[in-house]
């Protein structure tokens, strides 16, 4: 791997030629996506045609692009550290963190890290549980996993089995991690349509699990249309055996967003892919497809919404959400193209596979989400690389709107939306493709913010380790966190 210090961008900003009209039609008349990696089995790379991969390679040569693996990245961050992949060789996922650890998420189970030392992380264990998407939290001694794949039964050495067949199983696993070298799983919960993503929202006794899933079938008998809201898991905190469903809220009652052929181009609203709770506002912001909702959550076992929003034009998939620190904003995101497609490039523009950043106005229930403005990348990434909004979390600043963000193979973006009609990026970090002649599915599923530095779960390279450095984020490594589920948004108190 080469590394440089550089501040080189990558060429081409915003603003799509009419040469890319027909390109830009074509893409917005395909299919909606679903999320990427959908449930099942990760999906492989695709050969690009001998064009396609002439004109990566010119880029690349003309110093357009970064090389093949090259890592670039802006003067104020820094590439601490990679651990690559070991015994869990597909996926890397979602992160959560406690203490000094992290955990992280794998389609074939997840990895304890030790990062006591942020510049030299280690490898704690790691634990084979197949079932993508492995989404994973952490609440004291236990570790929560999602399995969002149709599975032979609830264990780790289950296999693939259809999910029209009734005996197959999907939904949430828990562990109790306290010894960290050996993990023990203690208990598990099905859930209707499996658990594509998990948020944990704290109270009392126990702690509650808002399951996310989607894509239902007539012919899945644990997964029936109509699916439109989310399954609570009730967990007691010292009975986690104990674990159960106790209700599944509708959240859409009309159905939700009806999709194509009605709004081409847009996911069908079938169950939310997301939910981040707000605990101290008492508050949640769920992605859902074909819409995104304010919720208030002041009694976790029945969140109620608030607020409703679409966006018909640029939005094809409602994927994820992250509330400023005082509650008053939302950063919703669009997982164009299911996170498997190129289009952090000219021809889908500044507007789609971005950042909607929306103000929360008006108090109570006449609270509502106003559109200011979209953010996306604008370096330019080559046709073989996937790319569009994913994981971020907020860089704990008082008194601005800062973010770290995921954006596959567009790498790490730290950007600023304190002023919310005109974001800005403050620093990058990211690799050149991972192939000049195949699509692969690679790059940063998450980037977290965690005690001083960012962490990325990268799905081909492993475990990232960077630190940025400047003015508007040093205030941040002053706030220090014990625990960071990022979809449970931590009240940072400055």
């Amino acid at each position: 791997m080469i590394e440089l210090r550089t501040t080189r961008r990558r060429s081409g900003r915003w603003g799509a030629a009419a040469t890319v009209a027909g390109l830009l039609a074509a893409f917005l008349a395909a299919a909606p996506a679903a999320a990427t990696p959908d449930p099942g089995t990760a999906p492989a790379g695709h050969d690009v045609s001998p064009r396609t991969a002439e004109r990566v390679r010119g880029a690349i040569a003309a110093g357009d692009l970064p090389g093949q693996d090259e890592v670039v990245h802006s003067a104020n961050v820094e590439h601490v550290a990679n651990i690559p992949k070991d015994a869990l060789q597909n996926f890397n996922t979602d992160l959560a963190f406690q203490g000094k650890y992290a955990y992280g998420g794998n389609y074939d189970g997840f990895v304890i890290y030790d990062i006591s030392r942020p510049a030299a992380p280690k490898v704690v264990t790691q634990v084979l549980c197949p079932g993508s998407q492995n989404d994973v939290s952490i609440w004291n001694n236990l570790l929560f996993l999602s399995t969002d794949s149709s599975r032979s039964d609830n264990s780790c050495s289950s296999v693939p089995q259809p999910a029209s067949e009734k005996s197959s199983w999907e939904g949430i696993k828990i562990f109790d991690v306290k010894d960290k070298k050996n993990p023990k799983y203690i208990a598990s919960v099905e859930t209707n349509c499996g658990s594509h993503t998990h948020t944990l929202v704290p109270g009392g006794n126990s702690v509650y699990l808002y399951v996310q899933s989607y894509s239902p079938n007539d012919a899945f008998p644990d997964c029936k249309p109509p699916h439109d809201g989310i399954s609570i898991v009730k967990v007691p905190k010292n009975a986690p055996e104990q674990a159960k469903v106790i209700d599944f809220p509708v959240l859409f009652p009309d159905g939700g967003n009806p999709g194509a052929p009605t709004n081409p181009g847009v996911s069908k609203t079938t169950g939310c892919h997301d939910i981040t709770v707000y605990p101290a506002k008492k508050l949640a912001a769920g992605a859902c497809m074909g819409d995104g909702v304010l919720l208030d959550i002041s009694k976790p076992e029945r969140p109620r919404v608030i607020d409703r929003v679409q966006d018909n034009v640029n939005f094809a998939f409602w994927h994820s959400a992250t509330f400023n620190e005082r509650g008053d904003k939302v950063v919703f995101t669009d997982e164009l193209g299911g996170g498997g497609g190129a289009t952090c490039n000219a021809a889908t523009g500044p507007n789609r596979g971005a950042d909607g950043i929306y103000d929360i106005t008006g108090t109570g229930d006449q609270r509502k989400l106003v559109f200011r403005s979209y953010y996306k990348i604008d370096r330019h990434q080559a046709d073989t690389e996937n790319c569009v909004a994913h994981n971020g979390s907020l860089i704990p600043v008082a008194g601005r709107d800062i973010m770290v963000q995921a954006w596959y193979q567009g790498g790490v973006s730290v950007w600023d939306f304190t002023d919310s009609a005109h974001p800005r990026e403050i620093g990058y970090f990211e690799r050149g493709p991972l192939s000049t002649t195949e699509a692969l599915i690679g790059g940063s599923w998450s980037a977290y913010y965690y005690n001083g530095h960012i962490y990325s779960s990268d799905i081909a390279k492993g475990f990232d380790v960077l630190t940025v450095r400047d003015p508007l984020t040093d205030p941040a490594e002053d706030v220090w966190m014990d625990r960071l589920n990022v979809q449970s948004q931590p009240d940072y108190r400055y």
